[in-house]
């Protein structure tokens, strides 16, 4: 594979224990942006929903909201994650000193310019992240012999492809309605939770329990990422209602079935571990609700909610905190405070998702209550974290 100038300078040689901490690995600055932006864009959405504050910013404050948690949030954390995982898969070090700074610095460069400058201009800096950071893991993966990550990577060209169209969109240069973008971009990111998820949960729940033993079903893991993928992908291009309600109606039961394996109430005294669990749970809810919206629309959008807050943003904290402890040379026991926040997130999808189909005349009230949990959710771990991933390692390691 020829050398691109740009990807041979993100990837370091050496992986000394020296410069900024806080650029040392991957994880770092973007739990950090993204904890920060989920803690300050949803009530900000919020005001502005609830006509408390008048913002015109060149992209409507409906799909800035929807972009910026899909692919400002959401793929921040995913980007911390492969950039820290990589190193641990290949044996190579990933960006890391000014490199990562760049990578970092683009991406908040592109939150700023979503409520400051043309759209344009937003437009590029957004679009430029993803693809680099894709071709860097391709890159070392394919150093590394390591094809088994390579379709993660892959998923990763395609939430920028989804990304790309959707500004496209905006910018009226393609021929299609932007939340149909963002709805593609939510299901790349939904396949990339289902990959991690079936890797992850499984194995931190076996290390943290001894004598617990998980065994896979192949067919039954290839089966739920196949109809899920199929499924939403029959969302996203709105094909014939009756095919895509019945496919990711099958989705949601093979999810069901893949979760009961994991044995998740046996995790319910272990905070780290079940927030994983009950987030996961989110996914067939959210399937199903997707299900159901192909004949009652009124579940489209708490179909929607529980992919994005339910699953999405419990997974995220429950990686975010996890990790980041893992990595900061720190035990994987959870304070009550860093507790306090899971169950914040997870009230949360109850207030976005559930409530308002129960009782719709308080949508106003449990959306501001959702906005409210969500927000201080991530301002706790914002408090707690921001020390710890700008200083060194308390055991003396790189990373």
């Amino acid at each position: 594979m020829s050398t691109i100038p740009i990807l041979k300078i993100l990837e370091p040689t050496a992986a000394a224990p020296r410069g900024l901490a806080f650029l040392r690995l991957g994880f770092r600055p973007f739990y950090l942006g993204a904890a920060v932006l989920a803690a300050l864009a949803v009530p900000a959405w919020m005001l502005v929903f609830l006509g408390q504050w008048v913002w015109t910013p060149a992209l409507s404050p409906l799909l800035w909201h929807a972009h910026e948690m899909l692919l400002g949030f959401a793929s921040a954390v995913i980007i911390g994650f492969l950039m820290t995982a990589a190193k641990a898969w290949t044996g190579l070090a990933t960006p890391r000193g000014w490199p990562l700074g760049a990578l970092a610095l683009l991406w908040l460069s592109a939150r700023i310019a979503a409520v400051t400058a043309p759209y344009a201009v937003f437009a590029v800096l957004d679009t430029l992240l993803l693809p680099i950071v894709a071709l860097v893991l391709i890159r070392l993966l394919l150093r590394a012999g390591n094809t088994r990550n390579l379709p993660l990577a892959g998923l990763l060209l395609l939430l920028s492809a989804a990304n790309t169209a959707f500004h496209l969109s905006v910018l009226g240069l393609l021929d299609l309605a932007p939340t149909r973008a963002l709805h593609a971009a939510l299901a790349v990111i939904v396949m990339v939770e289902c990959v991690m998820a079936g890797r992850v949960i499984p194995g931190f729940s076996m290390s943290a329990m001894p004598g617990l033993r998980i065994t896979a079903l192949l067919w039954l893991e290839r089966s739920a990422l196949a109809l899920t993928g199929l499924g939403l992908l029959l969302w996203v291009v709105a094909a014939p209602a009756g095919a895509t309600s019945l496919t990711l109606g099958l989705a949601a039961a093979a999810h069901v079935a893949r979760q009961w394996r994991w044995k998740p109430w046996l995790t319910r005294r272990r905070p780290i571990l079940w927030i994983l669990h009950l987030s996961y749970a989110w996914i067939p809810m959210g399937l199903g609700l997707l299900a159901l919206g192909q004949i009652h629309p009124a579940t489209l959008s708490p179909g929607l909610h529980a992919l994005a807050a339910g699953t999405t943003g419990g997974l995220i904290i429950g990686m975010i905190t996890r990790t980041a402890r893992g990595h900061t040379g720190r035990t994987l026991q959870v304070s009550a405070a860093e507790v306090l926040a899971y169950v914040l997130v997870a009230v949360a999808a109850l207030l976005r998702v559930l409530l308002p189909l129960l009782a719709p005349a308080l949508v106003l009230v449990w959306l501001s209550a959702a906005a409210v949990a969500w927000s201080l959710a991530f301002t706790i771990y914002v408090f707690i974290y921001a020390p710890w991933l700008t200083q060194t390692r308390i055991d003396g390691k790189d990373g």
